[in-house]
């Protein structure tokens, strides 16, 4: 119906008012849909949530999976899965010697204070704090020993040392330890050469001491028999008398005599009385 303002006709739509509302419809219903949005985190394998709010950490974590939060907190993934991380260095030993040392940490975040590392060293934790805690432990445990021992056998005790230190610094900080591995020692080529010209020359002296045992070992065992030898001449020639060596040659010559074999028997020598045996 037509209605008249200062002499001009005016016309109501009266569609105008059921566009605005299903424009108001459809930005409510956007909204909600990025509501719906924003409410779903997921946290992907081996990972933790550390939820946020304003940038304020509130301390709760989201395990694995699919969740729904507060459309207003950030989900901020943490890996709790095990990392390695390579160092190399030159460090100095007890006598001042400056060696190149390879070493390999595996350490993992601790899932129950993975929200405690975010909030006080951030997601950056393996710069700020890991690598520089490795490397002052390196240096640490290098120094308590000498480049020789290093060098042949005391890597595990070194090992060991290192891996003490920074279990103690590093799960203070929400880091777990799990491993330190000393992958190679490299020492200067003149040290180096030394230290084995001085491991040839103490094989050299195992072998020579090896060879002089046994050397003993036989005179030992020749002195043994020698004595045995001369032990069972004695009692021997203690058991034989003239009339044993007598009675002996009369029983063999009884004993030729009952053979078939030609010979002649003289009875009556000289020497001892006993028969001589002639053959023919």
């Amino acid at each position: 119906m037509p209605i008249f303002n200062e002499g001009r006709p005016r016309v109501m739509d009266p569609n105008s008012g059921l566009g605005l509302r299903l424009l108001g419809l459809a930005i409510v219903a956007f909204l909600i849909v990025i509501m719906l949005f924003s409410s779903v985190a997921k946290v992907g394998t081996g990972h933790v949530g550390v939820l946020t709010l304003f940038g304020r950490v509130t301390g709760e974590m989201l395990p694995e999976g699919i969740h729904l939060i507060n459309p207003l907190k950030t989900n901020n993934e943490m890996s709790i899965q095990t990392q390695t991380i390579k160092e190399s260095a030159s460090v100095p030993s007890s006598e001042g010697l400056v060696m190149n040392l390879d070493t390999s940490l595996i350490y993992h975040v601790n899932p129950d204070k993975a929200s405690e590392v975010f909030q006080k060293i951030g997601a950056n934790y393996e710069a700020v704090v890991v690598e520089p805690t490795l490397r002052a432990a390196i240096r640490e445990a290098t120094a308590s020993h000498t480049a020789n021992a290093l060098y042949t056998g005391e890597r595990e005790m070194v090992a060991k040392q290192i891996s003490e230190q920074l279990t103690a610094q590093l799960n203070l900080r929400g880091l777990l330890v799990e491993s330190v591995l000393l992958r190679d020692i490299q020492l200067p080529q003149t040290l180096k050469a030394s230290i084995e010209a001085k491991q040839q020359a103490e094989q050299e002296a195992l072998a020579m001491n090896f060879r002089l045992q046994k050397e003993k070992q036989e005179a030992e065992r020749k002195r043994i028999e020698a004595a045995g030898i001369r032990d069972f001449q004695q009692i021997v020639a203690q058991g034989i008398s003239p009339q044993l060596l007598e009675w002996k040659g009369i029983e063999a010559t009884e004993l030729l005599a009952k053979s078939t074999n030609t010979k002649v028997v003289v009875i009556g020598n000289s020497k001892n009385g006993l028969p001589l045996i002639l053959g023919q």
